[in-house]
């Protein structure tokens, strides 16, 4: 049996909370940004652009230390009460070894963003148990719709998140049967395999394994996927939550990512299920990391319970 730990649990955001807005991976355009701004007002929030938020060095928001600064910064700010990464991309892992924890710890708040931010999601459960919220960057809020009220949702209640695999997902076809419990962990399949072997990587024992991943062709899924095995992390969970996975263009081959996760994934005599609407897609649900959750392949359901209390 895995061995519980103690989990931090953020406070519920309310309205008049100051939320920071961060760029700890890749450079976000200034209007999407201000686009998230006018968003988190309407709900009552007071969003804050710190100062490298809109910096950008080639494929990163700005230096290592700048980002560092910034995330740094608002973990340790009494007055904010929730981190938003504006996007994903890359550049997380660079700077995860001068991250505050101890902060954190101190004073737990929420933490949102998928994607590249897997790594962060990563290293703040390994090193604190924070309890974080993958779901939709700030950049996203944009779009309006059901990413806002998703991520709204999940920052601003403490009811649990159910999500109903969706028949329209490619990866709905990607199940098995049963219904396993456990922590939901993960994020980005290739983020969360670039952290085996590091000191961020979560432990996955017992817990509902969580995958999504964008760009990447069947048999890069298939590495992915078979580094895992080999490290033995897929013999250790309980239960597998596939969310969404999209290629880049299929060539001459016919095989695609779900033929992939189906094959390698379906053979483990564990709960597995596809079709979530989460990652990369035209819909990203909101789920908290960290938390509770209950997977039920034969409904077709992964319930999770709140980032925040």
């Amino acid at each position: 049996m895995p061995v519980s730990r103690p989990v931090l649990n953020p406070s519920v955001l309310r309205a008049g909370d100051a939320v920071a807005l961060v760029s700890p991976a890749g450079p976000v355009a200034e209007s999407r940004v201000q686009a998230a701004v006018r968003e988190l007002t309407s709900w009552g929030l007071q969003p804050r652009v710190y100062p490298h938020a809109l910096d950008a060095e080639h494929y990163l928001a700005g230096s290592d230390a700048h980002r560092t600064a910034d995330l740094n910064d608002a973990l340790a700010d009494p007055e904010i009460r929730a981190v938003l990464c504006n996007r994903g991309g890359y550049g997380v892992q660079r700077i995860l070894q001068h991250l505050d924890y101890d902060a954190v710890r101190r004073d737990p708040k929420l933490v949102t963003g998928f994607s590249d931010i897997t790594a962060l999601h990563a290293a703040l459960w390994h090193h604190t148990g924070l309890a974080t919220v993958h779901g939709p960057v700030a950049a996203q809020l944009e779009r309006g719709g059901l990413f806002a009220s998703t991520l709204k949702h999940a920052l601003m209640s403490t009811e649990p998140t159910r999500i109903q695999a969706d028949p329209d997902e490619p990866t709905y076809r990607v199940r098995t049967s049963g219904v396993a419990r456990g922590t939901l962990l993960g994020g980005n399949l290739s983020i969360l395999s670039t952290c085996v072997g590091t000191p961020f990587m979560p432990d996955l024992d017992g817990a509902i394994l969580l995958i999504e991943d964008v760009g990447e062709l069947a048999y890069r899924v298939d590495r992915l996927l078979t580094h895992l095995g080999n490290c033995g992390l897929l013999q250790r969970v309980a239960g597998i939550a596939v969310g969404q996975f999209s290629e880049p263009g299929h060539g001459n081959n016919p095989i695609r990512p779900p033929d992939v996760l189906m094959e390698r994934l379906g053979s483990l005599g564990i709960p597995l299920l596809g079709g979530l609407s989460i990652g990369h897609g035209d819909r990203n649900l909101a789920v908290a990391l960290g938390r509770e959750a209950t997977l039920d392949a034969d409904a077709g359901t992964l319930t999770v319970a709140a980032a925040a209390r």
